[in-house]
């Protein structure tokens, strides 16, 4: 039997932008329910962040997620065991009040889990590890301990793996209470990695700048031996273009159609070229765009010196300045802090 884990699925994110909203339906109606019908899977199972404030939902964000995503599921006759993440749970120390469990009671088919629980997923015992908090913690780990289960799947935060492809976790749990597993599979960090038996799965589609390049997706489950297959999501949002003098005339913009745009400037000889460029690109209606230039470089680039600056995303940038400051701190407990505190300021935008 097959089953399809998603995970991070942020909805309401962007402060309930209906740019990124459009963005994830084309996702859901191109990728992920026809995938669903193609294959026969009539189980989900969601790790986690399945909306993306934890301290409110927007009333339309709500009614996005009702009418395109667990209608649907409902109306297919679809199984969703989905567990508490971190952006889901109302208080940072414990899962009692929680998103998922508030707004979906009218759902039979959806199964919230809030506490680890073992699970029957087409014959297999799973264990399901919501997110780990001080309150939870010790019970956690004596079930993680306890557990006979093949397989653990969870929201968890291991030291040791990618963040994003800029960023390593520098703290978090020890990994060592998971090797027990044949197979660990977790949300929570969007990017894809794996480290012996754990793999992080990554989210479905881009919400950041740091999102840009990566696989997205989902993926199905073969409860008997193991395996996952990507099902990845051809869709975009985030372009980075580099502009070195190009010629406005020869270059293709119809794909940027409502795309958020970096245009990175290596060298600009001619403004008024450079201008017509810009025109080009308002033209074909791009949702925003955003213009990197440095004008210290007079025209002239060194892609080994500022290349690495350039695809940098924010908290990979301040992570850099945290780490090489001279303080007497705990840096991994400030890169923690920054990145509570930014990801709460995305949340405005």
């Amino acid at each position: 039997m097959r089953v399809a884990i998603i995970t991070d699925q942020h909805f309401g994110a962007r402060k309930n932008s209906k740019l990124f909203h459009d963005y994830f339906l084309k996702f859901y109606e191109d990728v992920f329910f026809p995938t669903l019908e193609r294959e026969k899977i009539t189980t989900v199972i969601d790790m986690g962040d399945t909306f993306d404030s934890r301290k409110g939902i927007d009333f339309s964000a709500l009614t996005w997620a009702k009418d395109h995503y667990f209608d649907r599921l409902r109306d297919m006759g679809v199984e969703v065991h989905t567990i508490v993440g971190n952006h889901t749970a109302y208080y940072k120390n414990t899962n009692d009040i929680n998103a998922i469990d508030l707004l979906l009671r009218e759902y039979d088919n959806v199964k919230v889990y809030s506490e680890t629980t073992s699970i029957d997923v087409c014959g297999l015992n799973v264990l399901l590890v919501p997110w780990i908090n001080q309150e939870n913690k010790e019970m956690t780990l004596s079930m993680i301990k306890k557990s006979r289960a093949p397989v653990c799947m969870g929201h968890l935060e291991l030291q040791g793996f990618k963040v994003n492809d800029y960023v390593v976790m520098d703290h978090g749990m020890d990994m060592s209470p998971f090797k027990k597993f044949e197979k660990v599979f977790s949300g929570h960090f969007h990017t894809r990695s794996t480290q012996d038996n754990i793999s992080y799965l990554g989210n479905p589609y881009e919400i950041y700048w740091n999102d840009s390049g990566d696989t997205r997706g989902f993926h199905i489950f073969d409860t008997q031996t193991l395996e996952t297959t990507p099902v990845n999501n051809p869709h975009r949002l985030f372009y980075k273009i580099y502009y070195t003098d190009n010629d406005y005339q020869l270059f293709d913009a119809s794909e940027l159609k409502d795309k958020i745009v970096k245009l990175i400037v290596r060298q600009k000889t001619d403004t008024k070229k450079f201008e017509k460029f810009i025109d080009k690109l308002y033209a074909s209606n791009i949702a925003e765009l955003k213009i990197v230039e440095n004008f210290e470089f007079n025209g002239w680039y060194d892609k080994e010196l500022n290349g690495d600056y350039e695809s940098e995303d924010t908290m990979s940038i301040l992570n850099k300045y945290i780490e090489e400051s001279e303080i007497n701190l705990d840096k991994s407990i400030i890169q923690k802090m920054m990145s509570e505190v930014y990801q709460e300021a995305c949340e405005l935008i």
